[in-house]
């Protein structure tokens, strides 16, 4: 079989997270920008008064937009396609490359133009330059953000607790004394919810909203701020099952599967829900789970 190719956690595409990126990477190369100017005998920046300011400033926007533009780009088509860690490190270096050549034009037309003088005026030498800089001021803030944001991550809780000693006078099976158990970042209790009535879990941005009935059989939601990829590694082996990239669904509660045009889809036994659909990436897990539950 081949090898199943790792794919970026969803948190690394998520909106939040690539707007602090942004902001952080354009503060940590700008105060990288202010130290180095002093020291550098090979960067033309210049912050006084001065026809090399304009360039300077407007190399510098230009680049933050390129940033921008690929982040929103990244954060757009997440649901689109899976980005393996390849293809993330790829995208990343994309952005120092296209930066670094914006650099090499930048010098070569401010030299034109009796703006900058440099000392070298060599297409490639200066471009091997600006990759010293980009590394620096690009290349290092994106790994240290990538770390911030897998700790935080990391410290995020989800987990399934079994009410293995409920006293009562019927004889419950375990499917009904387990209970979906919610803690945010601090360990504070946020959702109990017996698995007899949770639904689905529906992934939002950098949120899960987990829908469940209430003593009422009302349909009600609860948002909490976690990835759906915990969720799915908390409850493997349960009957919560991965079957969308937005979805993890009770197959317990699942009434019929339904081959479409598109794909599978799934009715859940609650009118009030739609139909959920399931991708080629978890349609033979679901398969599977779905015919070992009612053999």
């Amino acid at each position: 079989m081949p090898k199943r190719v790792k794919k970026v956690p969803d948190y690394l595409r998520a909106k939040y997270q690539l707007e602090v990126t942004v902001i952080f990477t354009a503060l940590f190369s700008l105060v990288f920008l202010l130290i180095s100017i002093p020291f550098s005998h090979n960067a033309w920046f210049d912050l006084g008064a001065s026809e090399a300011f304009l360039f300077t400033a407007a190399f510098f926007l230009i680049s933050l937009l390129v940033i921008i533009v690929s982040k929103w780009v990244m954060y757009k088509t997440r649901n689109q396609f899976e980005m393996a860690y390849l293809q993330y490190v790829l995208w990343n270096l994309g952005e120092v490359l296209v930066i670094c050549l914006l650099y090499t034009l930048f010098s070569l037309q401010g030299h034109k133009m009796g703006i900058i003088m440099l000392d070298n005026t060599s297409f490639f030498r200066i471009f091997l330059n600006a990759l010293v800089y980009c590394f620096v001021s690009l290349v290092i803030p994106y790994v240290i953000a990538g770390m911030f944001f897998a700790i935080v991550d990391k410290n995020r809780t989800i987990r399934l607790m079994n009410y293995e000693t409920v006293v009562s006078d019927e004889n419950l099976p375990v499917s009904k004394l387990e209970k979906v158990t919610l803690f945010d970042n601090n360990g504070v209790l946020k959702l109990s919810v017996s698995s007899s009535s949770l639904y689905y879990v529906e992934s939002d941005d950098n949120y899960i909203i987990v829908w469940y009935t209430d003593s009422k059989g009302d349909l009600k939601r609860y948002m909490l701020r976690c990835r759906l990829k915990t969720v799915e590694e908390s409850f493997k082996g349960s009957s919560l099952v991965r079957c969308h990239r937005k979805y993890i669904v009770n197959m317990d509660k699942v009434k019929v599967l339904r081959k479409e045009r598109d794909g599978y889809e799934l009715d859940l036994d609650n009118d009030a829900i739609p139909p959920i659909p399931i991708t080629k990436t978890y349609a033979d897990n679901v398969l599977d789970r779905f015919n070992t539950a009612r053999r």
